[in-house]
């Protein structure tokens, strides 16, 4: 069976679903969390550079069509440090 694949939004790179972290806005409240709900969601590389990138250039408001609070980041920024 093949594994399922998602692609990150800074770095364009396809990967295994369970190896990116999920931001979801949610249906129907359009609130905007992490790993959880069902509606709109995106994918991201769990590393620097496509965190940075990511916020930087707006790429999960982007592709969420919903702007993402600092606090999503923030959040990322901690899981991040946790991995290390």
């Amino acid at each position: 069976m093949e594994p399922n694949l998602r692609r990150c939004v800074a770095c364009r790179k396809l990967a295994p679903k369970q190896s990116l972290w999920r931001v979801v806005r949610v249906y129907p409240s359009q609130q905007v969390q992490l790993d959880r709900g069902m509606g709109r969601s995106a994918y991201l590389c769990q590393c620097h550079h496509c965190l940075e990138m990511a916020q930087r250039k707006d790429r999960l408001g982007r592709s969420l069509r919903k702007n993402v609070s600092p606090d999503i980041y923030q959040t990322l920024k901690e899981r991040l440090n946790s991995l290390d």
